[in-house]
C-alpha cells in the first residue's frame, strides 16, 4: 500500500541528504538530522534498514556514517518506498476480499490502478534526480559542493 508516513519521509529525505552531501568522510546521522529535522530515534531505524536492504553503506567508529552503497542513479524512490513499507509491516486493504460489491469491483480497482501507477513513477524518480532538484534550488550542500556520482 502507498501510505505517506514520517518514516518513509524521513527514509527518503536521508537517503538524499546521504547522496548530496557525500563527500570523503561518510555522511554521520547527527548531521542528517541536524540538516532534516528528523528525530534521532527516528533515523537510526530507517538508516539501519536501509543499510540491511542494501541502499546505504555504514561505517563504524568515531569517523563513522553512512554513504551510498551503489550509484544514487541506480537508487529510486520506489525502492525506499518498498522498504519502509516492509519495515512498517502495513497491509494494504484495498487488495483484501472483503467489502461490499461495489467496493470489490469500483472503489478497489481503480484504487489499486492509481498505486500503480504512483510507483511507476516513483520507480522511475532516482535519488540523482531528487539531487539535482535540490542543486537547481540552490540548497547547500555542504563545503565541497554534491558529488557527481553520474560518471
Amino acid at each position: 500500500m502507498l501510505r505517506l508516513s514520517k518514516k518513509l519521509l524521513f527514509a527518503i529525505e536521508a537517503v538524499v541528504d546521504v547522496a548530496y552531501h557525500a563527500g570523503p568522510q561518510p555522511v554521520r546521522s547527527t548531521d542528517i538530522s541536524d540538516r532534516q529535522g528528523i528525530p534521532r530515534r527516528y533515523l537510526e531505524q530507517v538508516l539501519q534498514e536501509l543499510v540491511h536492504e542494501g541502499v546505504l553503506a555504514g561505517q563504524r567508529g568515531p569517523r563513522g556514517g553512512y554513504r551510498l552503497a551503489r550509484e544514487r542513479r541506480r537508487i529510486t524512490v520506489g525502492q525506499i518506498i518498498r522498504i519502509v513499507n516492509k519495515l512498517e509491516g502495513t497491509g494494504d486493504p484495498a487488495g483484501e476480499t472483503d467489502g461490499s460489491e461495489i467496493g470489490q469491483r469500483v472503489v478497489r480497482p481503480i484504487w489499486l490502478q492509481m498505486q500503480e501507477e504512483m510507483m511507476a513513477r516513483f520507480d522511475a524518480t532516482t535519488i540523482e534526480e531528487l539531487c539535482e532538484r535540490a542543486r537547481a534550488l540552490g540548497i547547500e550542500s555542504g563545503p565541497s559542493g554534491p558529488v557527481d556520482y553520474s560518471i
